[in-house]
């Protein structure tokens, strides 16, 4: 009997559909009976992380998260998983609000970091501003002993996140991907992390010789091994 893991998504709702797919596309099935039990709440209404950890303005996502938590684990879901890695910065206010697991996105990927390119590697990290004004990774890649190279220009990758929510995936936002790759690339970072689900829609945007870690990949790894390990 597979565990069901509910996920608290719509951060954006377009990343929440490919975790979705990733999932159905990481089990052998011969019948609908042998995917990963779901249950999403697809909530496009959390307040916006960008505009509260960059901007200063806004309300505070986390009662909204904690709320969905709350729902997910009533509606019977026996783990949590949050396709947003800067929403991971509320994870402590999810995990003290439920008596269920939370699956970390941040952490595991850290963890699958430190086995590819071993300790004191350089990691790249490509992901929203926010996240690394939080220091998100940094702790979680430290924690690793491993060093966070962050892009230069955080404002260009800003840009075509907010792209991606408004219009989806395009050439500008994969260019913009790319050239934040290459540069972090040259700076020694030859393993970067893709830690913005919006770019995990652009995932083969990065730079050549670059050799990439998707986030969500790796949250995709911790549902479904997860849900067919007995508890």
């Amino acid at each position: 009997m597979m565990r069901t893991v509910g996920i608290l998504g719509g951060m954006g709702p377009e990343a929440t559909v490919l975790l979705m797919q990733k999932v159905i596309a990481a089990v052998p099935a011969r019948d609908d009976a042998d995917h990963i039990p779901l249950i999403v709440d697809q909530n496009s209404q959390v307040p916006s992380r960008i505009a509260r950890l960059i901007e200063g303005t806004g309300p505070d996502p986390a009662p909204v998260l904690v709320a969905m938590a709350r729902r997910l684990e009533a509606a019977g879901a026996q783990a949590l998983a949050m396709p947003c890695n800067t929403a991971h910065h509320y994870a402590d206010d999810v995990r003290t609000a439920v008596a269920i697991p939370f699956l970390d996105m941040v952490a595991a990927s850290a963890r699958l970091a430190r086995e590819v390119a071993g300790e004191g590697a350089s990691v790249g990290l490509l992901a929203s501003p926010a996240v690394a004004k939080v220091g998100l990774f940094d702790r979680a890649l430290a924690a690793q002993g491993l060093q966070v190279v962050h892009p230069e220009d955080g404002a260009a990758l800003l840009v075509a996140i907010r792209s991606i929510k408004a219009r989806g995936p395009d050439a500008a936002s994969r260019a913009v991907l790319r050239a934040a790759s290459a540069a972090l690339l040259a700076k020694g970072a030859s393993l970067q992390l893709i830690a913005c689900t919006e770019f995990s829609l652009i995932a083969e945007a990065l730079a050549p010789d670059v050799r990439g870690i998707d986030t969500l990949d790796v949250l995709v790894a911790e549902i479904v091994g997860f849900s067919r390990t007995s508890a």
